[in-house]
């Protein structure tokens, strides 16, 4: 029987120490990943969660699906990040400290956009940023140095500074298709045994694999 990779070891691959699957690796509440995505840096892939998830003071979470793959480089701003734009001055002074913390409540109510959240099968480019509460959907494909400040529509592929959609990978009748078999939900061992008609095979192959799935 095809036997899958293990999906809780951290480096998958030994020899390559810059691949880190981040599901095993990340500790923060904050943060949920789905089996299997990794994230590829050359310099410590282990700081993902400090060094590539940035101003996450919360409560909103980062959400990241199922068989993700993440470039160097690539990260999530967090709602903290945001600043008060409705006066004179956007420095955000109570943060600092001395009597200007009396005036915390000044930082309440700064835009807010909810959970970032990434769906499965999604790879991200060299050095790309998601903005806060964005939402990407399954499939999706964000080009390297795009910065994605809106949401991206499954399989859609998207690039540049703010990202626009460039074009989508499959077309509209397919996309349904495809998210009716969410093979990213597939028992490891059948995906394993049919890591070919996943990554090379039409729309139907996948179809037909799906109805081979076992069922509890």
């Amino acid at each position: 029987m095809p036997v899958p990779p293990d999906p809780t070891i951290v480096h998958p691959m030994p020899e390559q120490p810059r691949v880190v699957l981040l599901r095993p690796l990340v500790t923060s509440p904050l943060i949920e990943v789905g089996e299997y995505s990794y994230y590829d840096d050359p310099d410590d892939p282990t700081a993902f969660e400090t060094r590539n998830v940035l101003y996450h003071y919360g409560p909103e979470k980062l959400v990241i699906g199922r068989f993700c793959a993440l470039g160097t480089g690539v990260r999530f701003i967090m709602n903290g990040a945001n600043h008060r734009m409705d006066g004179p001055s956007t420095f955000p002074f109570p943060t600092m400290g001395g009597s200007w913390s009396e005036h915390f409540d000044l930082l309440t109510g700064l835009p807010n956009r909810g959970d970032t959240v990434v769906g499965n099968d999604v790879w991200f480019g060299y050095g790309a940023t998601v903005m806060p509460g964005v939402r990407i959907g399954d499939g999706a494909i964000i080009g390297a140095g795009a910065v994605v400040t809106r949401d991206v529509p499954d399989y859609g592929i998207v690039g540049g500074n703010p990202a626009r959609l460039l074009r989508t990978r499959f077309d509209e009748p397919d996309i349904a298709r495809l998210l009716a078999v969410a093979w990213w939900n597939w028992p490891a061992e059948h995906i394993t045994a049919h890591v070919r008609t996943v990554m090379s095979g039409s729309v139907s192959d996948l179809e037909a694999a799906a109805r081979e799935v076992p069922r509890e």
